[in-house]
Formats: structure tokens, C-alpha cells, sequence
């Protein structure tokens, strides 16, 4: 039977008059990623801060497991170019010590990059800073709201299988907000699409599938996917090659 960690039971949200989300279910359980996707201006930020507990429902109701620790990922960080904070600064400002904080950065594969002033980072590499920042917490729910922002085809990829690894690891919930089905679809178990309400949600490719999806985001792009293939080695996320693997016979 499913532990579930975090549920919305017809939760709506109404600011100034205006319906911000109406009636959305939705639950996630240890080990699982549910991906929320929806254009813009879908409501998905504010579902995300309802999960977080910062904004109450107008109606309905939010469960959270006892003693439930989160680790949020945010969509973006600005940083004051005159501010110097280095990566392991950046994580000792959110209570971490020394150690804790390589420890952290080494499990997003950033070992090393500990004296890197963020205003150096390369758009990868600053989303997985605020990735090891949200695994401080040892959460049981990771909440990230794009985790992609501002990060090259291949970066996206490997950030999905590093999430993939991480859930594995510490068998944490993962709630991850998108704006494109595509690229989460190997990597998600339930997916929900959000635009103010509920449209449909399933298993991915149920959901590519379903008209209302395809309304939204148009036919064309059910027929668009990940290419994958194969590579002799492996690259870091610097672009250096990791290692040599035997050809295929």
C-alpha cells in the first residue's frame, strides 16, 4: 500500500476575486514523482506554495504526513553580482556546516566547486547548488518548481536522472513543477495537467495522449520526444568525458 506523503483534496484558491485554482486532487507517495505541468499562468506556482504551506486554500484541504520535512527548489535565484558568496557560503547561510555542505554539493555532482562564487556558475550548475541546498533538510518531499530553468538540452537530461537517482536514494517523495511533458517523461510516475483545474492526469504517455493535453500544448507535440542513444563515455557536467565504456558487440 502507498505511504502518501502530501495530499490536496479539492483544493481552490481565490486572490482579489480572481480563481487561481479550482478544485485540483492530487497526492504524492514515498518514492514517487508526480510532475505538475500547464502554460503559464496555470496556477502551478501557487500550488506549489499551497504544498508549502504558505498560501491557505480558499476551499479544501492539505494532508501532510506527521512530521513531514520538505526541501524546496525554487524556479530561479538572483544574485547581486557585487555579493560575494561562494556555493558552500550559499549553503552555510541555510544552516549547514562545512561538511555537510560538500556533502551535500557532492550529491548533486558538484564536488569541488565548493570556493565557486555563484555568479560564476553556469545555469546548470547553479540549479544544482539550489538542488543540494533543498537536501539539506534530509526531506522526505523534494518540491521543485522547474528544476530546468535556464539549463542547456543536455544539462536538462542529466538534472532529470540526477532527481531520478536522488528520489532512489532517499526515498523521497518529488513533486516537480513543468511547463513541457516531454522531457520529464521517463522519469515521472503520475502526471498531472493543471490549468487552473485539473485537465487530466496519469501516467505520461496516457496524459500526451489526451485531448485536453493536447488542446492545450497542441497535437504536434505528441509525436515530439527525447532522442536517446548511446555514447562510448560519458560527460560531466562540465562537458568533460567521465569515462571509456565497451562498445556495444
Amino acid at each position: 500500500m502507498k505511504e502518501v506523503l502530501l495530499k490536496l483534496d479539492h483544493v481552490s484558491v481565490q486572490l482579489s476575486n480572481r480563481v487561481i485554482l479550482e478544485a485540483v486532487s492530487l497526492e504524492l507517495g514515498r518514492s514517487e514523482i508526480v510532475t505538475v505541468i500547464g502554460p503559464n499562468g496555470a496556477g502551478k506556482s501557487t500550488l506549489v506554495k499551497v504544498a508549502l504551506g504558505l498560501i491557505k486554500p480558499t476551499r479544501g484541504a492539505v494532508q501532510r504526513s506527521t512530521s513531514l520535512r520538505i526541501g524546496y527548489m525554487p524556479q530561479r535565484l538572483q544574485i547581486d553580482a557585487s555579493l560575494p558568496l561562494t556555493a558552500q557560503r550559499f549553503l552555510q547561510l541555510g544552516g549547514a556546516d562545512k561538511r555537510a555542505a560538500a556533502t551535500a554539493l557532492a550529491e548533486v555532482e558538484m564536488a569541488g566547486m565548493d570556493a565557486q562564487p555563484l555568479q560564476a556558475l553556469s545555469g546548470g550548475e547553479l540549479q544544482r547548488v539550489l538542488l543540494a541546498r533543498a537536501l539539506l533538510r534530509e526531506p522526505d518531499v523534494l518540491v521543485l518548481d522547474e528544476p530546468v530553468q535556464g539549463v542547456d538540452v543536455a544539462g536538462q537530461i542529466a538534472m532529470y536522472d540526477l532527481i531520478g537517482a536522488l528520489r532512489q536514494r532517499h526515498h523521497c517523495g518529488v513533486l516537480m513543477v513543468s511547463h513541457d511533458l516531454h522531457w520529464v517523461m521517463a522519469k515521472t510516475d503520475h502526471v498531472v495537467c493543471l490549468n487552473q483545474h485539473v485537465c487530466c492526469q496519469g501516467h505520461p504517455e496516457h496524459v500526451g495522449n489526451d485531448p485536453a493535453y493536447q488542446a492545450l500544448f497542441g497535437d504536434g507535440t505528441r509525436n515530439i520526444a527525447p532522442y536517446h542513444h548511446h555514447h562510448n563515455h560519458a560527460h560531466g557536467i562540465h562537458g568533460e568525458v567521465m569515462h571509456e565504456a565497451a562498445h556495444d558487440a
